[in-house]
């Protein structure tokens, strides 16, 4: 894992916390989304937001096999929930995204909870 990653992923947890603060649990995904791009684009970073993800199986191109929330610095998949619950099926299917983009670095946010820092998983694919 590089520093930059590290870096951006720094960021990333910063602005879910300021925006935590502000706003609180309970809002829509697509609220948190918006807002979390405004916040990391004006700390100067690239975001790319609802990224459709090619697949190809066997050398034949089968299409979008996902679309990613938001993509950071062309490095770290944001993907944002807000529910009850995250389920270990959550952590694979970032998993998942990552190993499919050959990213290294994903972080699994969940808004819907009393203190944010337990909404916040990082996961990294050992490619």
């Amino acid at each position: 894992m590089s520093q930059l990653d590290n870096e951006i992923s720094g960021e990333i947890v910063d602005s879910c916390l300021y925006i935590h603060s502000q706003l609180g649990p309970g809002l829509f995904e697509s609220v948190y989304e918006k807002i979390l791009i405004i916040e990391l684009q004006n700390k100067g970073l690239l975001v790319e937001n609802q990224v459709p993800v090619p697949i190809k199986w066997r050398g034949a191109s089968i299409g979008n096999g996902f679309i990613a929330d938001l993509i950071v610095e062309q490095k770290v998949i944001v993907e944002i929930k807000s529910i009850e619950n995250l389920h270990p099926v959550h952590y694979k299917q970032l998993l998942t995204y990552l190993r499919l983009s050959k990213k290294k670095l994903g972080l699994l946010i969940n808004f819907k909870v009393a203190l944010i820092k337990t909404g916040i998983k990082r996961i990294v694919n050992g490619l």
